[in-house]
């Protein structure tokens, strides 16, 4: 497993996709799970399942959301 915390922070567009790029390949090639924290929506959108926060408590879970 792998745990990403705001790995495209302060990154620019390009270098973020590249970097999203880098970790769904690590998922779907080498079945590494990725656990990351973004607060990106762009970036969000690469997930499969997105788990949303608010006042730290779950608010909703988006299964199998199209990349």
């Amino acid at each position: 497993m792998l745990l990403a915390d705001e790995p495209t922070g302060n990154l620019d567009s390009e270098r973020s996709v590249e970097i999203m790029e880098l970790l769904t390949d690590l998922n779907q090639n080498s079945g590494i799970t990725v656990l990351m924290v973004t607060h990106e929506p762009d970036m969000a959108a690469f997930a499969r399942t997105i788990v949303h926060f608010k006042d730290g408590l779950v608010e909703r879970i988006d299964n199998e959301v199209p990349a």
